[in-house]
């Protein structure tokens, strides 16, 4: 796998230096060990409580960016502490990122405190999407009962379906996808609407405008 090294330090004294040294080494012999491939090396001196580190916005693009495959620290406080902690795990659970340590020699194990409050915030997520479909599904019906008529929406609508390549509205897609609504849901938006597509369809042209 692809891994990225990050370390930290919570001050900037000289002194720190050396703990930042030691824990590059430490994560570089843990990568080996994992037969891992270090794609990059990042260092921060910054709180563990500060969200906003540069440092975590690199390793974030990484995976986001599928340029690597997991992250490697020394052990979970070097990631984070407190709500930030949380709230780093969580974005990196949502990205299927595997956390390795130099503490648990290998795969992290979270602790049971930290595992439960990731399950309620997991939950509170579900919950917030299953709201959001409801009140766009509820917007739909009433623009309906008020003469509204999604089919008149749809363009080549005399033409034999399948023939000509759909017109969608990309920028709906890509404010519900930001919404963290699934394909599947979005795909179910847009046919409310008179838009007669499938989710591979969906799904394909919100790929082409994130390449463009």
């Amino acid at each position: 796998m692809k891994a990225v090294v990050y370390c930290r330090v919570s001050t900037d004294k000289h002194t720190q230096e050396s703990s930042l040294i030691r824990q590059r080494e430490e994560l570089q012999t843990l990568a080996s060990k994992l037969d891992f491939t270090i794609v990059d090396c990042i260092e921060e001196q910054a709180s563990g409580y500060d969200i906003e580190r540069e440092g975590l916005f690199q390793l974030l693009e990484y995976f986001s960016s599928k340029e690597a495959d997991c992250l490697c620290i020394q052990d979970e406080t070097r990631l984070g502490r407190g709500n930030t902690k949380i709230a780093l795990f969580h974005q990196l659970g949502k990205l299927n990122i595997p956390i390795y340590t130099v503490a648990h020699e290998g795969e992290l194990v979270l602790n049971e405190a930290d595992s439960m409050v990731l399950q309620i915030v997991g939950i509170v997520e579900e919950y917030q999407r299953k709201i959001q479909n409801m009140k766009i599904k509820r917007g739909m019906r009433r623009a309906v009962r008020e003469g509204y008529r999604p089919e008149k929406n749809l363009k080549q609508i005399d033409q034999s379906p399948g023939r000509d390549r759909s017109e969608l509205p990309i920028e709906e897609i890509v404010r519900l996808r930001q919404n963290e609504l699934t394909f599947n849901e979005i795909t179910k938006v847009l046919n409310g609407l008179g838009y007669n597509v499938s989710k591979a369809t969906v799904h394909r042209r919100y790929q082409e405008y994130q390449n463009t």
